[in-house]
């Protein structure tokens, strides 16, 4: 039987309809769209924290963020024993393991079970020791949604570079250990500074117009919790048509900078006969709402920050190739990557896990989930069936949507009125995990609020995530 390899590719901040073949014909995504070709795309894959480090920690452990105290990029992380990580049970297991990329794992240098890591960090300093350009010169900040043309050629940009270097792996590896690969791409998360060359594909495509809801009509209007974080690092409330249509172009064109990048990487395996027997997953950390509802970012658990895209390819042998091409519908999230990939190779997956393996699921092996809950600062979700119920304590706020008949969350039918057995039933449903996890939000038996009054935009602190090049680290994208 011939070794069966694992690559895992992540991009940070892609929101789940950006893949041309699953609809989204926008954007050109040739790459994804074989991948969805390929494999099994599952359409309702989410981010139980849609935040980069917690989703980053749920990706490498299989448990939610929410079990481990991680809901937010700032922590005082919980020691991981290293060999019990997705990386470090791999390479127990005898596999040569690598990371090119993005972590955001605490600490930055914290291997977490890899035997060799290059970081985003390791890019810069490489630039500089080579007097290349200065990449990422624009001015603006790391989470700032205005458009800008990136500082650095294309074939010199930190995308090209991710994925050179996992060529590299691919170039050298040890012939004797099949290998696994966490490429972790950092684009599209802002600075939007697509190379020229990607800018220009871009520049007369039409995208598609911001969402606006019943309940987000007004950006005044909406409840405070929900567009504290938008506030603080984007502004994307006050952007007029125009900034907003260039942002999202701006956007795309980073997403497809990622695919082209990715296809040095298949075609690399294709040519070193390694493709048929690697088993891909392709998915993201969290989205970002692009100025849907008025809001631009993460964190929320609306669809455009919290849906991803997930798609499995298989290793030869894997599935039964009648699965290759088809979607796959079943409650899926960020922790079940870590038992996908196991089971694709054999090794077993620790007890008190929070994933599944959606390949068995696929199969018909095993049964899928029915509740999905998610967790991130003050904000709640819990996702059954068609319906998804969003609690955020910063407020208050509460809405609740039928995601069958309304997929952009246009209806909130808490202020309809017109649910009130489903509202009752998922209100109970967060409220007795709240309560089993003894979180604050729970206490008394009722869903709590922790601030009843909105806070003015001036008095805020924002912050739009201002980065100086001087000391690059594992969050300069």
């Amino acid at each position: 039987m011939p070794q069966r390899h694992i690559l895992l590719i992540t991009t940070d901040q892609q929101r789940f309809d950006t893949i041309a073949a699953a609809g989204a014909g926008h954007v050109l995504t040739p790459h994804l769209d074989w991948m969805c070709d390929r494999g099994i795309r599952f359409t309702r894959a989410y981010a139980d924290s849609p935040i980069c480090g917690p989703s980053r920690h749920t990706i490498m452990t299989g448990r939610h963020a929410f079990h481990q105290q991680v809901n937010f990029n700032c922590w005082e992380p919980t020691p991981i024993d290293p060999r019990t990580t997705l990386a470090g049970l791999l390479t127990t297991s005898g596999f040569q393991t690598r990371a090119e990329g993005k972590m955001h794992f605490k600490t930055e240098r914290n291997h977490l079970g890899f035997e060799h890591m290059e970081l985003l960090a390791d890019y810069y300093r490489e630039m500089a020791r080579h007097g290349r350009p200065l990449p990422m010169d624009t001015g603006l900040g790391q989470n700032e949604m205005v458009p800008a043309i990136g500082t650095v050629h294309e074939n010199d940009s930190l995308t090209r570079w991710i994925a050179t270097r996992t060529c590299d792996l691919l170039d050298t590896r040890d012939p004797l250990r099949p290998f696994f690969c966490f490429t972790s791409f950092s684009k599209p998360h802002p600075p939007f500074d697509p190379p020229l060359s990607f800018w220009q594909l871009y520049a007369n495509r039409t995208m598609p117009e911001a969402i606006v809801g019943d309940w987000s009509r007004d950006a005044e209007t909406i409840a405070p919790g929900l567009r504290d974080l938008s506030l603080v690092l984007n502004s994307a409330d006050r952007f007029p048509p125009e900034t907003l249509r260039d942002a999202r172009r701006a956007y795309h064109a980073l997403i497809t900078h990622v695919d082209y990048s990715i296809g040095h990487i298949l075609a690399r395996l294709r040519e070193l006969n390694l493709l048929d027997d690697t088993t891909i997953i392709f998915t993201s950390d969290h989205g970002d709402l692009l100025g849907d509802h008025r809001l631009g970012g993460k964190t929320v658990f609306l669809e455009g920050s919290a849906h991803l895209p997930f798609i499995v390819v298989p290793a030869k042998g894997v599935i039964d190739d009648s699965l290759r091409g088809t979607t796959c519908d079943t409650l899926a999230c960020l922790a079940d990557v870590m038992p996908t990939l196991l089971g694709t190779v054999g090794v077993a997956m620790p007890e008190g896990r929070d994933g599944l393996d959606l390949l068995a699921v696929a199969r018909g092996e095993r049964a899928g989930r029915e509740v999905l809950h998610g967790e991130a600062l003050a904000h709640h979700m819990v996702l059954e069936g068609r319906y998804k119920y969003i609690f955020c304590s910063a407020g208050p706020a509460e809405l609740l949507f039928d995601l069958a008949a309304d997929p952009h969350e246009t209806r909130d039918l808490v202020r309809a009125g017109t649910h009130p057995a489903e509202l009752a039933r998922l209100r109970g449903l967060l409220l007795a995990r709240l309560q089993e996890s003894c979180h604050p939000a729970g206490k008394d038996g009722r869903l709590q609020a922790d601030r009843p009054t909105p806070v003015p935009r001036a008095s805020r602190g924002s912050w739009p995530g201002f980065h100086s090049l001087v000391h690059p680290n594992d969050v300069c994208h």
